[in-house]
């Protein structure tokens, strides 16, 4: 994993969630081998979830945000772009599917920036106690795509931002 990426991920989280202090964590946090499909090949994401709560749940935090670049799902989905606690202390996301290059395209750095940003803040609103939301341009709007996720923008909408809970 970039290190450059975390560091960028974690200034852009400063700025679109600014009352709260973060920390990028030299530890890892190993995916548990029943996580992985092998018929999906694919990662279900709820075992990293409580991976990520279970090694983490001690710390003097209000969320920890995981990073990962294996491709996740749930059941009854294709696949996710994060899963979290809501709320909760944990959530995590996953990087597999927000790089152009998944779908075709030529490596786009800004645009991965981007996505990975919604996403992290996307996962800790649920942390923060914020469910889905109907505004397809708010950043709570359920991605069942990458182009939801390039739609919607980085903030909360207003009737999110009042729900919010920091």
């Amino acid at each position: 994993m970039n290190l450059t990426f975390l560091k960028t991920i974690c200034e852009r989280l400063k700025k679109t969630l600014p009352t709260i202090t973060y920390q990028l964590s030299p530890s890892r946090i190993a995916i548990p081998k029943d996580a992985y499909n092998p018929s999906r090949k694919q990662y279900y994401s709820t075992p990293i979830l409580n991976e990520i709560y279970d090694k983490t749940r001690h710390l003097d935090t209000d969320g920890v945000l995981g990073v990962t670049e294996v491709d996740l799902y749930v059941p009854h989905l294709n696949f996710v772009f994060g899963e979290a606690q809501c709320p909760g202390k944990a959530a995590v996301i996953s990087l597999h599917r927000l790089k152009p290059e998944f779908y075709g395209r030529a490596p786009d750095p800004k645009l991965f920036e981007e996505r990975g940003v919604k996403e992290a803040v996307h996962e800790l609103g649920h942390v923060f106690g914020l469910n889905h939301c109907r505004n397809p341009e708010c950043v709570m709007f359920f991605s069942n795509s990458i182009h939801d996720t390039d739609f919607k923008q980085v903030k909360f909408c207003d009737n999110c931002s009042k729900k919010l809970r920091l």
